[in-house]
């Protein structure tokens, strides 16, 4: 199936110009022969839910709060991946987060695996050649 998902992809990227854009995969997937067609929502009732609730995993997202003391910004909420397995998933106060220890670990250890996934990502640049061995001296600890 994913095959069949890139093909598609990279066929609607080529039609256009090599921008691979949403607006363009949405259309091409609106016809029930897409292979793309079934990984939509396409009851307008509950597509108009989900992007709601899309929209208030955003506003939770960004909200971030000023330290008057530093003049430093933080983000307010963040998601543990034990939460985000759960039907409905959820954000904490990162406050509590880090002074709770189990949380604490669990929020390092999210942090190291989006590290790597990012590691991953752009291993083709040299340029952060010295980022990646940081990254992987941290994981060592």
């Amino acid at each position: 199936m994913k095959n069949k998902i890139v093909t598609e992809l990279k066929k609607i990227a080529k039609a256009n110009g090599g921008l691979l854009q949403p607006n363009a995969v949405v259309e091409a997937a609106r016809p029930e022969s897409s292979p793309l067609h079934s990984r939509f929502e396409w009851n307008d009732g509950k597509a108009a839910e989900e992007y709601r609730i899309w929209q208030a995993r955003q506003l939770i997202r960004v909200t971030v709060e000023v330290m008057d003391r530093t003049g430093e910004s933080f983000d307010v909420f963040v998601s543990l991946s034990p939460d985000r397995q759960r039907e409905s998933g959820g954000y904490r106060v990162l406050t509590d987060v880090l002074s709770d220890t189990d949380m604490r670990a669990q929020l390092l250890k999210d942090a190291l695996a989006e590290l790597e996934l990012f590691r991953e990502k752009y291993r083709q640049l040299k340029e952060l050649a010295a980022v990646f061995s940081a990254i992987k001296k941290v994981r060592k600890r």
